[in-house]
This record gives structure tokens, sequence and C-alpha cells, in this order.
């Protein structure tokens, strides 16, 4: 797919310091989505964000990109953030799907004979043939 076609959106995210925490002390605030995560610093709060986004996409239909940055409190951080949701769904959307395919008889036949499953090979050649792991 041609990434100008990609969907892209853009959402605010505030960050705050939980000066308590030692492992994830960055809160990352998604007001969009009524959403919460967590990162280690504050790169990886911004990643979190995306990554919450994202996931969102799969589950749900996402609001409106929204660009307009929400005052913040004191020590707090507002920032917008952006994820290409097409990009997101294509690396990370693993619903199993149908799909029909057309082989030789003596394909099918020798494949039912050994136990082959065809889904499973499809899916490795296919691996295999777009370079991913």
């Amino acid at each position: 797919m041609r990434k100008d076609l990609d969907k892209i959106v853009v959402f605010p995210i505030i960050i705050s310091k939980d000066e308590e925490s030692t492992d994830y002390p960055y809160l990352v605030n998604i007001p969009d989505l009524d959403g919460m995560t967590e990162g280690k610093d504050i790169a990886d709060a911004i990643e979190m964000a995306q990554d919450y986004i994202g996931t969102y996409s799969l589950e749900s239909e996402l609001p409106k990109s929204n660009t307009v940055i929400p005052k913040t409190g004191k020590d707090e951080i507002a920032t917008l953030v952006t994820v290409n949701i097409s990009e997101y769904k294509r690396k990370n959307d693993n619903r199993v799907i149908k799909k029909t395919i057309t082989i030789p008889n003596y394909l099918n036949e020798l494949g039912k004979e050994k136990g082959i499953n065809f889904s499973e090979v499809m899916s490795n050649a296919l691996k295999k043939e777009l370079s991913i792991q």
C-alpha cells in the first residue's frame, strides 16, 4: 500500500511524572480516548501513547484527529502524537481471514495424504515472500 494513502491520526497527550514510581514514572493521559498508559522516560511514554492509540484502532473506531493541545497543570507536558494507523494495522492485525486459492488437484490430494495444513503453508510462504518473520 502507498504511504501517501495511509490513514494518519493526530491526538494530544499529557505526560506527568510520578515521583514515587521507579520502573515507569511517566504517566500518559490520552484524553480523546479516555486512556492512560505509562513509560520509562519521555520518549518511551510517547511511544507507549502511540501504541495505545494503534491498539485502540484495532478494537474500536477512533474519534476524529484532534490537534488542540490541552491546558496542563504544573509539572505536566502536553504534546501531539501521530500514528500511521494503516501501517500499525499491517504490522499488528492478526485476525484470521478466509481466502480462496486455486492449486492443482494432485497437490491438494498429496497434501491431504500427508496431513498438510494448507493455511499454515500459505501463511509461511507469504511471510517468506514478503520478508516478514
